[in-house]
This record gives structure tokens, sequence and C-alpha cells, in this order.
């Protein structure tokens, strides 16, 4: 993907003539949906749309993810299915039927059951290539659609044995038109891997967060990043997710069952330390559980990828207090680029009851005393 110049909007995904070819057909406007046509509308493909809930799809059609279907339409080159895991099967084994020239992919999150199905339906597998962008949102809905959405993701290409070589072609040169960056797996690896990096998150993040629906106001207002941290992905939406994990169920199982049984350690470690009353009480390794419990959270955390996919850094964090006004993190990080130093990473938090934002900002290892000194003659004020 080409880099606008400095100071230049640039587009939001590759530039030059898309190798997808249309039109293309989009079967579910919500989020992926509409980000689908979003996208490929920017390059200039004829899209169509298509759902059963007429309020989505037009709701669709007006923010610009494509138009409606016509009696005198050429047949589509391609069809993208965006429905729930618990009827993609369904909907794709249509869609080979209604569309017998065209290509047929599915961005459903779960990619072991929808094969299942269409193999039970006895579908042309020639022409179907699974596929799932790993991009997303706390919301759905076709008003939370982005055409930006999959640029710089991941894109999952799932094909079967029975795949042809140019429907598998045409799955990737979407992937790559969108600005994702395709990858290749199995059904079977793919669904044990997106149950480990995002539907037991999911799980966990639900049940941390749903210990907070009766909580102490005076607790909540202690709440801090970590906990905002923790609990983002619990808004999810609770059909979507139970559809998700009822597909996926087989790998997201042996997963569930590893983290009930670490859980029970450190339920069983914190039981013995808490009825010792000293520390000198405590039986052996009951501490130990929990520190290695800590230490195992640490290990896992530095393996997961960092900036632009590479190995995980490990930087120099300043904190700034920013004042809740218009233009004031702007204006922070403007002094920052003056001061010539690039910025990693950026969270910001809310002070609680505070007008100010405490904004945390990573910087490649020794620039931080840099950074401090740097923002601080400017004005700002760093937290200790």
């Amino acid at each position: 993907m080409t880099t606008p110049p400095a100071g230049t909007a640039g587009p939001l995904v590759a530039p030059g003539p898309a190798a997808t070819r249309g039109p293309v057909r989009v079967v579910g406007t919500g989020l992926l949906g509409a980000s689908v046509g979003l996208a490929l509308r920017g390059l200039g493909i004829d899209v169509v749309l298509e759902d059963p809930s007429r309020v989505t799809v037009l709701l669709a059609r007006d923010l610009g993810a494509g138009r409606l279907a016509e009696p005198d339409d050429a047949p589509p080159a391609l069809v993208v299915v965006a429905a729930p895991p618990d009827v993609t099967g369904d909907v794709v084994a249509a869609e080979l039927t209604a569309h017998p020239e065209a290509v047929v992919t599915d961005v459903a999150s779960v990619k072991g059951a929808v094969l299942h199905a269409l193999r039970e339906h006895g579908a042309d597998l020639a022409r179907y290539v699974g596929s799932h962008p790993m991009a997303g949102s706390e919301r759905s809905g076709p008003t939370a659609a982005r055409p930006d959405l999959f640029v710089g993701r991941p894109w999952v290409v799932v094909g079967t044995p029975e795949s042809a070589p140019d429907a598998v072609l045409a799955v990737r040169n979407l992937a790559t038109d969108l600005g994702a960056t395709p990858l290749t797996l199995g059904a079977d690896a793919h669904d044990a891997a997106v149950a480990l990096v995002s539907h037991v998150p999911q799980v966990a993040a639900s049940l941390v967060a749903a210990r907070l629906r009766d909580a102490d106001p005076a607790a909540l207002d202690l709440a801090g990043q970590g906990l905002r941290d923790v609990t983002r992905i619990a808004a999810g939406d609770p059909a979507l997710w139970t559809s998700i994990l009822a597909a996926n169920a087989p790998a997201v199982l042996p997963v569930l069952r590893e983290l009930a049984r670490d859980l029970g350690a450190v339920v069983d470690a914190l039981e013995e330390a808490g009825s010792a009353g000293t520390h000198q009480a405590v039986p052996d390794g009951a501490l130990g559980t929990l520190a290695a419990t800590i230490a195992a959270g640490n290990a896992g955390v530095a393996r997961i990828p960092g900036k632009h996919g590479g190995a995980r850094r490990v930087y120099d964090v300043v904190t700034v207090l920013v004042p809740d006004r218009p233009g004031e993190l702007a204006r922070l990080l403007t002094d920052m680029g003056n001061a010539g130093i690039n910025l990693e990473e950026l969270s910001l938090d809310h002070a609680p009851t505070q007008p100010v934002g405490l904004a945390a900002i990573s910087v490649l290892p020794g620039l931080g005393e840099t950074l401090e000194a740097e923002l601080t003659s400017r004005g700002w004020r760093v937290a200790g």
C-alpha cells in the first residue's frame, strides 16, 4: 500500500486499478458486509447489496455501501456472504446455486462449521473459498461500517482441496484490494487460532465485566485503564457471539478448560493464603502458584506481535496530564513531533472526577527522559 506524502489525505485502500472485478454481490450488510461494500465502492467497483432486513440494506445503501439489485443486472463475478455463522453455510450454498458462474466467499469467524454445512448441501466447492478478515468493532450494523476497516489487518483465506486456483486468487485479490494482508490457513487451524486469540478472550472479558453489574458505584469510580482494557470487548453483540461460540465450540472448549483449570489453581492458592493468617503460615506452594500465574501472563503478553507485526518491544512510557479541552491532545502530539520524537503507542485514560486525561506515550527505549524534558519545557505536566 502506497503511503501518501505528508500533509495529504491519501486513499484508504491501495491506489490504482483493483484486481477485483464486479459486480460484487454482498449478502449481509452489517458491520463487515457494509465495510466491504464501502471499500469496494471507493475503488469504483459495482456493489449489489442484499440483506434479510429491508431497513438494514436500505441504510447500507444510503451510507454508500452499494446499490440494490435490479432485474437486468449482470451476473456477479464475486459473492461475499457476511451472515452469522449459524446460517452462513445455508446462505453460501444458496448463493452458489443462484449464481453458477460466481466465486463465493464468506467472512464468518468460524470456518469448519460452514464447510461442514456446505458438504452436507452437496455444494460446488470449486467456486467456494472461505475467508475471515481479522477486523471488527464493539459496534455493529451498517452505521459502524468503515471503508478502512480492513486496512493493515490480516485476512485469512481458507480454501478447500476442491477450491479452484482462480477462486482462491479472487478472494486473495479481494483482501489485497481492501488493504488487508491475506494469509492462508486450513479450516481446523483457523478455528483453533481464533478460539485462542479472539473467542476465549471474548468469554473472559464478558465474565469479568459481568462482575460489575452489581458493583458499588464507589468502587466503579476507582476504575482505571486496566479495567477498561480488560472489558472493552465485552460490549459485543450477544446474539452474534452466541452464534460464533456455538459454531466454534470444539475449538473453544479445550482452551476454556485449560483456563478453568488455571483459575481453579489460583482460587485454591488464595484460599490457602487467606486462611493462613500470616505469610509465615502460608502452605508451601500457594504463593508460588500466584507468582507463576502472573509470570506466565508476562510470558504470554511478550509473544503478542508488536508494532507492524514485528517482535513486541519494551518502550519507555511517559505519562502526560492533558486538559480535557478540544485540541489539547493534538497540541501534545504536535509538540512531540516538533521535538523530533516518534510516537510508538498511545493510550488515554481519564482521571476520575477530574477534567484531565492521562496520556501514556510510548517511545523507543532511551528517549523517555528526553521526551519528558522536551514536554516539560513546553509547559506540559508530566506525571511521575
